[in-house]
């Protein structure tokens, strides 16, 4: 039977919101205690050497989180250029060429080398990266993309296929309700139910949170249940520098 992989990734966090930070800290905490580490989603661009998230991003990184480079400062049309797509402000990698995606990356490269961090694991913003953008991270030495599609280990050119998990609805058959602690209710029910299911099947489970999401208790209640379920079922912990291919369902 093969052996379920499980990646927690956050993202969302602002240099400017001490009060997210702390609600991070205390989700990280919690997952801490299951042996759970996080893969950090992280968009360099105007975050300050020696700001608290940078001071955050070395710590958690020192107690086994990942660092994901997770795009530069989310605008659509990076470069200036009228050619480009308007795909909506936060999916800024999804219609670049390569050789702009290539600056882009090297500018994000630039401010994480400018507050001492370094990675080579890539999350698009949006989870949407062009054809263009898998070349330019191919040609800068990128490890891993984990895009919407699943997560693409670049050097052995092999993509494990497995979905993001979370409380986006975009493109999902939600109940048609008033009630909003209905729908949240179901949007919980459904993380629940679609990681156990991966687990069962043996494949990659792929959580993201946004920092937003923490703000909502019955939202962070479902993560770390879901999380408790998947380790109960024999999930591995894991995050996005996936050292063994895992099958993906």
């Amino acid at each position: 039977m093969a052996v379920s992989h499980l990646v927690v990734s956050l993202s969302g966090l602002s240099h400017d919101a001490p009060e997210a930070l702390a609600r991070a800290a205390d989700f990280a905490g919690e997952l801490d205690a299951r042996g759970v580490p996080l893969s950090q989603l992280f968009r360099p661009a105007g975050v300050p050497d020696g700001a608290p998230l940078v001071r955050f991003l070395h710590e958690r990184r020192a107690v086994g989180d990942a660092l994901v480079l997770h795009g530069f400062d989310h605008t659509p049309d990076p470069m200036g250029s009228s050619s480009l797509a308007r795909v909506g402000r936060r999916a800024e990698f999804a219609a670049l060429p390569p050789h702009e995606a290539g600056l882009r990356l090297t500018a994000a490269r630039r401010a994480l080398t400018a507050v001492g961090l370094r990675t080579d694991l890539f999350v698009p913003p949006r989870w949407l990266a062009s054809p263009g953008t898998v070349t330019a991270l191919r040609e800068q030495g990128f490890g891993t993309l984990a895009d919407e599609h699943g997560v693409r280990l670049l050097r052995e050119d092999v993509l494990l296929r497995a979905r993001v998990l979370g409380f986006r609805v975009s493109g999902e058959r939600r109940p048609v309700a008033d009630d909003r602690r209905a729908a949240e209710a179901w949007r919980c029910r459904v993380l629940a139910a679609e990681v156990a299911r991966t687990v069962r099947r043996g494949g990659l489970v792929r959580i993201n949170v946004r920092a937003k999401d923490l703000k909502r208790a019955p939202r962070r209640v479902a993560v770390l249940a879901a999380v408790d379920a998947a380790l109960s079922l024999g999930a591995t912990p894991a995050t996005y520098h996936l050292a063994t291919p895992a099958r993906a369902a």
